[in-house]
């Protein structure tokens, strides 16, 4: 997909064919993922691996980037060694005959590793929990999510054909997305918080006070970093940073995977941005499905700030 030292690598190579959504257990993923599913289920994770896990467009690559910041002593340079694709591989992403497979990266890499997935709890290698590994799980708001996924589905030939807005809509209140319904999603991942060590922050909590929420990681990864150190993980993982930055923006990413005449990776970065989507019909729509599929549970989420 791209080199070592980041620069784009020749996208002449053959088209990518946008997959079809296939059911695990009653999830929906791209088929070609599950093409290496029995390599995702069999991994073995060491005790020392950290996870990042999140529903697409979640802010995964915010996280990851902080992260990668945190364990690298707020050393810009360290961080821009690769792409952020190649620092965090994707354990379950596949694309047979163009890319190593996110189980294939990570065979190469030593650990302790940092790895990031979009599974829904249930679907988990046992591994990651047998282990006590380390999770930090990232949730986003549904409105502003599902219009982060309607235009990267636009622009992602890895990701199936998004149809409309109106279409997408439904399709996301239906579940039939990538990864199935973003209620269950967060809602798995949220009952189980207490059981495992794992970390459950908000995208609109790093974004009112990203300095908050980089202490708050910091100190789940069992890190102590000056102050004066902090600021400048602040300063290098804001979005305009990252959005300017060719090792977290997957400019990198050659265009038969990645549309860019339809959207970019990092769009806007914002909470609220629904509004500017969402007509007063699909907000009715929306608010009436939300209450019954959040019904009794006590996860709460900000669509402003």
């Amino acid at each position: 997909m791209s080199s070592r030292d980041g620069t784009e690598e020749s996208s002449t190579e053959c088209e990518v064919k946008r997959p079809k959504l296939v059911p695990l257990r009653g999830v929906p993923m791209p088929d070609i993922f599950l093409e290496n599913w029995e390599a995702v289920e069999s991994f073995q994770a060491d005790p020392q691996d950290l996870l990042i896990a999140t529903y697409p467009k979640a802010g995964t690559t915010w996280v990851q980037e902080i992260v990668d910041f945190i364990l690298q002593d707020g050393d810009p340079e360290r961080c821009r060694r690769a792409p952020i694709h190649s620092r965090i591989p994707y354990l379950e992403f596949n694309i047979p005959g163009h890319t190593p497979s996110g189980t294939e990266l990570l065979a190469k890499l030593p650990s302790p590793k940092v790895i990031k997935t979009h599974l829904p709890f249930q679907l988990l290698p046992r591994s990651f929990l047998d282990q006590k590994c380390k999770i930090i799980y990232c949730a986003r708001n549904a409105k502003d999510n599902l219009v982060s996924f309607f235009f990267f589905d636009l622009m992602n030939k890895v990701q199936p054909e998004p149809g409309s807005w109106e279409e997408y809509f439904h399709k996301f209140l239906q579940g039939n997305v990538s990864y199935g319904l973003w209620h269950d999603h967060v809602l798995g991942w949220w009952v189980n918080k207490d059981k495992y060590p794992i970390l459950y922050i908000f995208y609109e909590d790093i974004k009112e006070n990203p300095k908050q929420e980089i202490l708050k990681i910091m100190r789940f990864l069992g890190k102590e970093l000056p102050d004066a150190i902090v600021d400048r993980i602040v300063h290098h993982t804001s979005f305009q940073s990252m959005k300017a930055n060719p090792m977290s923006n997957y400019s990198t990413v050659p265009a038969n995977v990645f549309d860019r005449t339809m959207s970019t990776f990092m769009r806007k970065g914002v909470v609220g941005d629904w509004k500017n989507y969402f007509t007063v019909t699909q907000d009715e729509a929306f608010n009436s499905d939300y209450e019954q599929r959040m019904q009794g549970s006590d996860l709460q989420f900000r669509t402003e700030l």
